[in-house]
């Protein structure tokens, strides 16, 4: 099992990232796949998750802002990043489960910063 994020850097306040994860070595279109981050000296947040059937779920913390998106013929997950804020900054990780997680990615580094 594999899972590679890409698309993490800095941006300034108000920017967009998309972020990436590729999949390997499971089933992916069978998953729910989810993003969480962890910011630095805090606790890990949950932060969107997407099941098989395309339904999608979001912290209010990133409602509005942030879309969390699949494509089953690729094997990835995309977290696209609008309006972010310096609170946003933190290593955001991609996982296989969204409620129950079963593997994470290694992370990816958004910072926000002017």
């Amino acid at each position: 099992v594999q899972l590679v994020e890409s698309g993490g850097g800095l941006v300034q306040p108000g920017g967009s990232l998309r972020l990436s994860c590729a999949a390997s070595g499971f089933t992916f279109s069978s998953s729910a796949m989810s993003w969480a981050r962890q910011a630095p000296g805090k606790g890990l947040e949950w932060v969107s998750g997407i099941y098989r059937n395309g339904s999608t779920h979001y912290a209010d913390s990133v409602k509005g802002r942030f879309t969390i998106s699949r494509d089953n013929a690729k094997n990835t997950v995309y977290l696209e990043m609008n309006s972010l804020k310096p609170k946003d900054t933190a290593v955001t990780y991609c996982a296989i489960g969204n409620t129950v997680v079963v593997y994470w990615g290694q992370g990816t580094q958004v910072t926000v910063s002017s």
